[in-house]
């Protein structure tokens, strides 16, 4: 029995391995900005994040009757922005954005008229397409949800927070993972609101390290070895908390946040975050308690393989993320 659910391990590593290249990042949202230049006239700009070195296929699509000039194309680190004009009246009729659905990925949607007044939502690949003439909400309160995705299906940061359950366990991980956060909410709000920013490709290498650096920590603590990240783990998680929050501040910096409701968007995004560390956390603690209840061998043994299968994705993400300084791409 033992030597099933060492292969069903194994099973679960690779794929794991074969699917979170496509995945570590897709959480990224997409900006569409549009400015009224003239009357009946605006100027848009598309941003789309690029995922595994590829932008995402999706083109915005206008009410009937609107005339669309060529995309301008223009690449910035992990962003690909479309700038083009469109001519009609944007009062009436649906903005849609095709291909979203196929994605993990939000769009945020920001209007502007000349009249002064502003038109903002969130589209979600459930709901990728906005009615001009519908009743409008403030786009605030889908921060809590894209808080929550940021951990759910952005792997580099589901990884480190399993890894933070394996090397502290229980009750003081819950402290430890708030730590995480809190300092993710630091870096976040310095880059998204005082425009503190870090180049992000080595923000990524370092993310992905810090997951290496972990599995270390958690394989040495098993032997029964002392070590600063078992000893000191609020520090630990902080220092790399500061790191990881430069992962996602980049890109939500170019989306930008709903004007007038700044603060709070942030801090319904963080609350999302630590909602999202926490149904890890739980999860994570709840099968390891029910693998010890069968058998302290299948608890063991599945902490084994956790930890070398984060470490062997982490250290692929590295090297992935290091291949365009040394001239592999």
């Amino acid at each position: 029995m033992r030597q099933i659910f060492q292969s069903l391990c194994f099973a679960c590593l690779a794929f794991f391995c074969l699917t979170t290249q496509s995945f570590a990042h897709e959480v990224r949202p997409a900006f569409l900005r549009i400015t009224e230049t003239a009357a009946g006239e605006f100027s848009v700009v598309w941003k789309q994040p690029v995922l595994s070195g590829r932008r995402l296929r999706i083109t915005p699509t206008f009410p009937e009757g609107c005339a669309q000039s060529e995309p301008r194309l223009d690449r910035s680190g992990q962003t690909v922005a479309e700038r083009f004009t469109v001519q009609c009246e944007l009062k009436s009729g649906t903005l849609a954005l095709p291909g979203l659905e196929n994605t993990l990925t939000d769009a945020f949607v920001q209007i502007a008229f000349l009249d002064g007044s502003s038109r903002s939502a969130l589209l979600k690949p459930a709901e990728a397409s906005l009615s001009l003439s519908g009743p409008q909400a403030s786009p605030a309160k889908d921060y809590l949800v894209i808080g929550v995705e940021h951990i759910i299906f952005g792997w580099d940061h589901l990884l480190f927070v399993i890894g933070l359950t394996l090397l502290v366990g229980g009750r003081r991980v819950w402290g430890v993972a708030t730590a995480f956060t809190l300092a993710h909410s630091l870096t976040l709000a310095a880059t998204a609101i005082g425009g503190v920013t870090l180049p992000s490709r080595p923000v990524e290498i370092l993310i992905a390290g810090s997951i290496v650096l972990l599995g270390v920590e958690v394989l040495r603590k098993r032997k029964g070895n002392p070590t600063l990240g078992a000893r000191r783990p609020y520090l630990i998680a902080f220092v790399v908390g500061l790191i990881h929050g430069f992962g996602f501040a980049g890109a939500l910096a170019d989306i930008g946040l709903p004007q007038g409701t700044e603060l709070l968007a942030l801090f319904l995004f963080n609350i999302g975050v630590e909602l999202g560390q926490f149904a890890v956390i739980g999860l994570a603690l709840l099968f390891l308690w029910a693998l010890a209840k069968r058998s302290e061998a299948w608890r063991k043994t599945a902490e084994l393989w956790t930890v070398y299968g984060f470490s062997m994705i982490a250290m692929f993400w590295v090297f992935q993320r290091m291949t365009p300084y040394v001239g592999l791409t």
